[in-house]
């Protein structure tokens, strides 16, 4: 599925004249490493921010502090802040984001491993999702992956 929905998302951004990027927390730069496996992304991909620490959420992403105090780093609120923050510091139409408990460690009874809230923000407008995926760390990343691209490839194609 990544081999066509990569270039069918490069195809649409620069048929619409958009360029992307990524911020990206519990896939620590998996999908901007994807997106870059295929040739031509200079085109169209302007960069990630691999915002690990609540730190560089807050300084290179614009999250608020209290964004991150009220709800956490794993939240609707912080992705969608982090798709928006991607936007104006990279200077891009489009921008991703995921921030989620990939384990074996760090869940709680209100977010378990293996969710991953993920935020979309396409030509002004600003979507998130949060999804509960199962296996180990690598599958948590990997699922993520997948379904943030086949979503980015969705709006897209709707904007």
């Amino acid at each position: 599925m990544i081999k066509t929905i990569v270039p069918s998302i490069g195809k649409i951004l620069v048929d619409k004249g958009w360029t992307m990027a990524t911020a990206e927390s519990c896939t620590g730069g998996l999908v901007a490493a994807t997106l870059t496996d295929f040739s031509g992304s200079s085109a169209w991909f302007s960069g990630a921010v691999v915002a690990y620490s609540n730190e560089i959420k807050m300084s290179l992403l614009h999250v608020p502090e209290t964004v991150i105090i009220e709800h956490g780093a794993v939240s609707e609120e912080t992705v969608r802040a982090m798709a928006e923050g991607v936007c104006k510091t990279m200077g891009v139409n489009v921008g991703i984001s995921l921030s989620g408990i990939a384990g074996p460690t760090g869940g709680t009874p209100d977010k378990p491993v293996g969710t991953v809230w993920m935020g979309w923000h396409v030509n002004g407008e600003t979507y998130a999702e949060k999804i509960l995926f199962s296996g180990d760390r690598m599958d948590v990343k990997q699922q993520s992956l997948q379904t943030v691209l086949e979503k980015l490839h969705k709006f897209l194609k709707e904007s």
